[in-house]
């Protein structure tokens, strides 16, 4: 039986959503019948609970079924059931409660006073947690499926108020207007990325592919293959926040996988080329043989990328060939082969958008200091060096500079200047601590271990303290 209850995030304004009854939904009062308070017993919890500015059990119901929602779970909870956390007398909860716990407060249920049950007898803790973590994958088959799970603790409250606002805000729009507004919004989300890092852009990002999700399913066809489409861009996005935000592997595969499947059904063929690359550049170093092979389809699938992506593909090629051990040669050709793509390609917009022409921010100085990772990758970070001082200028964003100068860091290491490398590494880092640009952080920490014979320069462990304490924090 389902039902309709009002509920509210941080802003105060009432939101409404279906409910359904499940595992982990709290019995309600009887009328009429007081419930008495018990006695605390679960005292880190209500410390917890109060900390955060939910100072009655029924603010905590509010709040967790607001999260809850937001989060795509059904199960709620109710005053009864918080009573019994609080008593002690519901020593562990069940995996649904257990998920949305963890989005309300970031941190292990271990840490709110919970007690874990006891393991059946013949289970080790190890061999049932295993299980319960594999069983809790197959049920999580929505369309959130394997993407909150593991990174909750990105999501505060504020968080899942902008996750949720753009399903509510696109019942206010007209099918005409509703693809612009969405449009727009995710163009402004990609903007924030850029400004103040992943962990803030990705719960707006959700909220929009929500609302795409959601209003897809009963729109005009027309309507429909318009939202598909923006939201494949959409979902490329998600795939990208979720990688630089540290979110587990199957996160960020989810959502390529999310972005192909919609750019198949629109016939978007550039699109779906265009994520392939994406998923090339998203491979580890280690698996550089994946690497070519999705870098070598976006280029020679049945269909036809664009110029500057087109571009941007051969050099992803260029760079997995290098790692697999190709000759400088080919690399270069290869290289030569982007150049003469870009070449072809029209003028920059100077209003780049997440959604505007697919690759339209990919420029010859872009290209220029990406060709120097290539020729990093392939041993000769001297080379690498030169076109790094050259190319990386002021003109690059915040994100862009602090990835690039960690690339510069670990090739004037690679070319036995550890001290230049070091201070390389530290402007990276003043650029990549605030907003957790991942991805430059990670390169950092690459740099930061091939530094480790030349501990004894103040400027390496300096490099080496701050990265400790960025870790620690």
């Amino acid at each position: 039986m389902g039902g309709q209850i009002t509920g509210h995030l941080g802003s105060g304004k009432a939101i409404r959503w279906q409910t359904g009854q499940g595992a982990g939904y709290g019995e309600g009062l009887e009328p009429g019948v007081p419930m008495p308070e018990p006695a605390v017993g679960n005292v880190r919890f209500v410390a917890a609970r109060t900390r955060r500015g939910w100072h009655t059990q029924e603010d905590f119901v509010e709040a967790y079924d607001a999260a809850a929602q937001a989060m795509g779970e059904r199960a709620r909870v109710s005053v009864r059931q918080v009573r019994r956390w609080e008593s002690g007398e519901s020593t562990w909860p069940n995996r649904d409660a257990r998920r949305v716990l963890q989005a309300l407060f970031g941190c292990p249920l271990d840490s709110l006073g919970f007690v874990r049950s006891r393991c059946p007898a013949g289970r080790s803790g190890t061999e049932l947690a295993a299980q319960l973590e594999a069983a809790e994958g197959v049920r999580r088959r929505t369309f959130f499926g394997g993407v909150l799970f593991g990174s909750a603790p990105l999501f505060d409250l504020a968080a899942l108020e902008h996750l949720t606002a753009a399903a509510r805000d696109a019942r206010r729009y007209s099918d005409h207007e509703l693809v612009a507004h969405l449009r727009a919004a995710l163009d402004d989300a990609a903007r924030a990325d850029g400004l103040t890092g992943p962990h803030h852009a990705l719960p707006a990002t959700l909220g929009i592919l929500s609302a795409i999700d959601g209003t897809a399913r009963e729109a005009r066809p027309d309507v429909r293959h318009a939202l598909l489409r923006l939201g494949a861009r959409g979902a490329e996005l998600a795939a990208f926040l979720h990688r630089d935000a540290g979110a587990p592997a199957p996160a960020t595969a989810y959502w390529h996988h999310q972005a192909k499947e919609w750019a198949t059904v629109t016939s978007d063929g550039a699109m779906h080329a265009y994520v392939l690359l994406r998923q090339a550049q998203a491979t580890e170093r280690p698996e550089s043989a994946r690497m070519l092979d999705l870098a070598h389809a976006a280029t020679r699938g049945p269909w036809t990328l664009p110029p500057r992506p087109r571009a941007e593909a051969l050099q992803q090629e260029a760079r997995a060939l290098a790692l697999t051990g190709a000759p400088v040669d080919d690399v270069t050709r290869t290289l030569d082969r982007a150049h003469a793509a870009l070449d072809q390609a029209d003028p920059v917009s100077e209003t780049a958008t997440c959604t505007g022409p697919l690759g339209e921010n990919y420029t010859r100085e872009r290209l220029m200091v990406q060709r120097a990772i290539c020729y990093r990758e392939a041993g000769q970070p001297e080379r690498a060096v030169a076109l790094f001082q050259q190319h990386l200028t002021p003109q690059f964003g915040t994100r862009d500079r602090a990835f690039f100068t960690a690339h510069l860091a670990g090739a004037l290491v690679a070319a036995g200047d550890p001290d230049e490398a070091a201070n390389a590494g530290l402007c990276s880092l003043a650029l990549a601590s605030d907003a957790r640009f991942g991805q430059a952080l990670a390169e950092l920490r690459r740099t930061d271990a091939a530094l480790r014979p030349y501990l004894r320069l103040p400027s390496v462990r300096e490099l080496n303290d701050r990265l400790n304490e960025l870790a620690a924090a």
